[in-house]
């Protein structure tokens, strides 16, 4: 603040009132008004340094004090927003959704832990592998630890949100990963919009981010299909719509099941597709096997354990189907392909005319044409 903006100029704007000293308001006048000795009026006496130190001095204690207070208000929104630490969970009523490690209990964020620590409620996919988390990262919940998974979700998702709408703070959490992401999280998720309670995240570890990227295939547009049908037949349709899709795919998988899908895509998706096959990611035995689809199912024959995720090259114009080839011959060659790996001939002709833009009953009858003879 300078004396122009609001300090007081009383000393140095002598007015009318001043007598003989009317004027003294020019500069070389105050010099001479302001001398050591001078004559001041009622004042007289009084060091003109001395008052205007003082003036200086409260400009500058108000400039420290407001300096000060600006930056408490800083602060406190900085720990608002950068520290949410246990007493910001609290009392809040809200529901949580957050992400649990996947394999190292280290990667456990301090947020996590606080939530675990001070949630009123915290529902999770299994008691048990909960227990066990909590252990290894060294917390102890305060709160009420209730089960939440596919077989009780849709009436615990209820119980959950009214909880939260009563002023509890309420932790979903699964086993591994972010909750509804393939895992249960959703139908709570929905009852509280639904309810108008507040949802919000603490994100983490990810099996479908980690994997898409230490895969080594394209990641800048992908899909995220899930765990894939058990049924053979099931599975081999969902491929071969699949087969034109131009993105990254990832996909979740399991030991015992994981070669019969790498052979069913190779059959729907061509044996050289680039793909990956992730496994015990961010744990001690952490593998990721590089290579075609039919490679990869030759490997996998030989028996993978672990948790394990996918991750499969869109189609690209080698694959054909996408290179604005439509002659009949072609297509019919692809619906035939299709249909060797278990698709119906009409689902085979009706996915690849879908993905090449033209009738489904011309690449049926081009497919029937071109078939071998029994």
């Amino acid at each position: 603040m300078n004396a122009t903006e609001g300090g007081d100029e009383s000393v140095l704007e002598v007015g009318p009132e001043a007598g003989p000293d009317a004027g003294l308001g020019r500069a070389s006048d105050r010099d001479a008004f302001l001398a050591p000795g001078a004559d001041t009026g009622p004042e007289q006496g009084l060091e003109p340094d001395a008052e205007l130190d003082l003036d200086a001095d409260v400009e500058a204690e108000a400039a420290e004090e407001l300096e000060a207070e600006l930056d408490e208000q800083l602060e406190a929104e900085f720990e608002w927003q950068a520290k949410p630490d246990a007493a910001r969970w609290r009392g809040l009523g809200k529901v949580v959704l957050a992400a649990t490690p996947i394999g190292s209990a280290r990667d456990a964020t301090q947020n996590l832990r606080d939530l675990l620590a001070e949630a009123d409620v915290v529902a999770a996919e299994d008691t048990r592998t909960l227990r066990e988390l909590l252990r290894r990262i060294g917390v102890t919940p305060s709160g009420t630890l209730v089960s939440y998974h596919e077989h009780n979700e849709r009436e615990r998702a209820e119980e959950l949100v009214a909880r939260a709408a009563a002023g509890a703070t309420v932790a979903v959490v699964t086993d591994a990963g972010m909750p509804s992401v393939s895992d249960p999280g959703y139908r709570v998720t929905v009852a509280a919009h639904e309810a108008g309670v507040p949802i919000t995240a603490l994100p983490g570890p990810s099996a479908v981010l980690t994997a898409l990227a230490v895969s080594g295939l394209p990641s800048d547009r992908f899909s995220f299909e899930g765990f894939v049908p058990r049924r053979p037949g099931e599975r081999r349709r969902l491929f071969a719509e699949l087969a034109t899709e131009r993105r990254t795919m990832v996909l979740f998988s399991s030991p015992h099941r994981v070669a019969d899908e790498l052979a069913d895509l190779a059959a729907a998706f061509g044996a050289t597709r680039p793909a990956a096959v992730c496994r015990e990611l961010t744990k001690r035995y952490e593998e990721v096997r590089r290579g075609g689809l039919a490679e990869l199912a030759d490997w996998a024959t030989a028996g993978v354990r672990g948790e394990i995720t996918l991750v499969v090259g869109g189609a690209t114009q080698a694959d054909g189907g996408l290179d604005g080839r439509t002659d009949a011959s072609a297509l019919a060659a692809r619906a035939l392909e299709l249909a060797a790996g278990g698709l119906r001939l009409k689902d085979a002709a009706a996915v690849v005319a879908e993905g090449a833009g033209v009738s489904k009953r011309e690449v049926y009858e081009a497919a029937l044409a071109a078939r071998p003879a029994p």
